[in-house]
């Protein structure tokens, strides 16, 4: 297995990441990258700016800033510490060291600053790489190690500023090169055992040591003496960046994953291997624990877990806690169960059914090779694995799309709110429709995002280019998008809901530019409650507040995803105005008409 995709599972994707143009800032190794990406990737265009020290940039990039996926910026260390560690070893002094790394500081924050300049400016998407962590305690003594004389902490103490001052800036993510040099082996491309460790770029051979030689023994090839994995380290650093950018883009998201039991949650059959007369049971230990660890990760990340299995539901609860022992997970830790003798296409539909997605935005676990064909014949969209247990945790874990840019309040609840929206279509089945919506008790809290620094923007951000199907327009934003909305005098509208059962949090996203709302997208766990008939009149009555409006227009662009909201407008009170035949139409309604609004709800502005 290759260090990029052990690093960074593929087994997810589905989506070209569609990476056109990349600018890389930085010193002599990003120029290793600039010159080695531009021979790898040819269908990729590379521009590098070099980067050496605390000066401006360019006014502009070598491309328009929009022109650009991302840039990539490498900042030397080299320049943060600077030469005078040879100083600091000369002279003995541990505490010329210490002065080094606090000066360190500061000039790291002002490199990054000026790095950032395009970001700052442009809204340009950036990643930053850290540095290299020597690999050695670089100390006077041993007692000394992690101590104020150690170089290795220095660095790793920059490191971890660096990860603290990136949080400043906007639409800026760290690149953790040295977690691949600590899986790569830094053995095989670092260059402190030959250079400064302060240089921390790749090894290689200089041309005046190559021959002829000047020397009187002639000197051999470097990589006779130091085997080099240079190719390695190049494409690791480069699926760390499309990677990011997937994550960023939240391309092919995983929104949840459902578990088979038998052999993949645990060793063996519960009904076979389990059984009190049978001793002695699988063991626990090794993959199973890492499975059970990695599913309260993933509750943690927002993502849902449920539970599909043809076994005996009766059984599996009673033999649960000596089974899964020590008890680090519970059937209560799913947000669904569903164990019994159906198929596990219709069980696994039932589930996205309940939870309101897509298929495409589902994992299967299985280590059955028939059920995983049979499932994916079903429902082709799913994603399937689990037939080699040592693969999983990593896959779950580490791929991009089960990462999360920002851990919203929402995405951590999001476990609890299913289960209350559970709750709550239960009580649906027991009433008619409008004794079940009067006795929900909605709020919607409607307020406005109008600017840039909103606390609310990773939300934002997340629903936004999450929500497929009440999604008006199905238009994806990035962070220098929203920015140049806002700039142009758009209006970003937010709505919280909250019931009986649960607090949803920040549901939804309307962007209004003008007379005119641009989009309009609800996350589907509050679909069903007429949510939005109260938030697109609370937003009608907003926008002719204090004005002499004619008509208030509303854009709809159908797409085979968005049917749950292709009704919006129409149903609200709206006229369709414009139908070019094309999915795209637009709906308005004017100065004296009333937009309906359901009386259930109670909407706070």
């Amino acid at each position: 297995m290759k260090p990029a995709g052990f690093l960074f599972p593929r087994e997810l994707s589905v989506t070209p990441a569609g990476i056109s143009r990349v600018l890389l800032v930085g010193s002599c190794l990003t120029a290793l990258y600039y010159e080695q990406f531009s021979r790898l990737y040819p269908d990729i265009r590379f521009d590098y700016i070099a980067f050496n020290y605390a000066g401006s940039l360019p006014d502009q990039p070598p491309a328009a800033a929009d022109g650009y996926d991302f840039q990539y910026v490498q900042i030397p260390l080299r320049s943060i510490l600077t030469d005078r560690i040879i100083w600091a070893i000369r002279l003995g002094q541990p505490g010329f060291l210490r002065q080094i790394r606090e000066d360190g500081y500061g000039i790291l924050d002002t490199m990054l600053d000026s790095a950032l300049g395009y970001n700052r400016s442009h809204g340009l998407l950036t990643f930053v790489a850290n540095f290299a962590v020597p690999q050695m305690n670089i100390t006077l003594s041993l007692d000394e190690r992690h101590g104020a004389g150690d170089l290795a902490q220095v660095v790793r103490d920059l490191n971890a500023y660096l990860a603290q001052c990136i949080r400043k800036y906007d639409n800026v993510i760290l690149c953790d090169v040295d977690a691949i040099g600590n899986s790569l082996g830094k053995q095989y491309f670092l260059d402190d055992m030959v250079y400064f460790y302060s240089h921390g770029a790749s090894f290689f051979q200089d041309e005046w040591d190559r021959p002829p030689h000047h020397r009187i023994e002639a000197i051999p090839a470097l990589d006779t003496v130091y085997e080099s994995h240079q190719a390695e380290l190049l494409a690791a650093v480069y699926e760390q960046m499309v990677s990011t950018y997937r994550t960023v883009r939240q391309m092919d998201q995983v929104k949840a994953v459902i578990f088979d039991l038998d052999n993949t949650l645990w060793r063996g059959q519960i009904a076979e291997d389990y059984r009190p007369d049978r001793q002695p049971w699988p063991r626990t230990d090794g993959w199973p624990l890492g499975i059970w660890e990695a599913i309260h990760h993933l509750r943690a990340r927002g993502i849902l877990v449920a539970i599909c299995s043809k076994n005996d539901l009766a059984l599996v609860q009673d033999r649960w806690d000596s089974v899964v022992q020590p008890g680090f997970l519970s059937l209560d830790d799913f947000a669904a169960v569903r164990i019994n003798w159906q198929p596990k296409p219709e069980n696994i539909q039932e589930i996205c059914n309940i939870f309101n997605i897509k298929t495409r935005n589902v994992v299967f676990v299985d280590d059955n090779p028939v059920e995983r064909e049979s499932v994916r014949a079903a429902l082709p969209d799913i994603r399937v694995i689990g037939s080699n247990p040592y693969l999983v945790r990593r896959i779950l874990l580490w791929s991009a799309e089960t990462q999360v840019l920002h851990l919203t309040d929402e995405s951590a609840r999001r476990e609890v709110m299913v289960k209350g929206q559970i709750a709550r279509e239960q009580v649906r089945n027991a009433k008619t429709r409008g004794e079940f919506l009067d006795s929900l008790g909605t709020e919607v809290s409607l307020s406005r995002a109008d600017h840039e620094a909103d606390r609310n923007l990773g939300r934002i951000m997340e629903l936004t280019n999450r929500t497929n199907q009440f999604n008006t327009t199905g238009k994806r934003w990035t962070h220098a998008e929203i920015k140049e909305f806002l700039s142009g005098g758009g209006l970003i509208f937010t709505f919280s809901v909250k019931d009986r059962f649960a607090d949803y949090g920040l549901v939804g996203v309307v962007y209004v530019l003008g007379h005119t709302i641009m989009q309009f997208l609800m996350s589907c766990r509050v679909m069903g409650m007429d949510i939005e008939y109260s938030v697109l009149a609370g937003i009608v009555n907003a926008i002719r507040k204090g004005t002499h409006v004619g008509a208030v227009n509303g854009v709809m662009i159908k797409s085979r995803d968005n049917g749950p909201c292709q009704a919006l407008y129409e149903t609200a009170g709206f006229h369709c105005r414009n139908n070019d035949g094309s999915g795209s139409m637009m709906f308005s309604i004017e100065g004296n008409e009333t937009c309906i609004a359901p009386s259930h709800i109670t909407l706070k502005m």
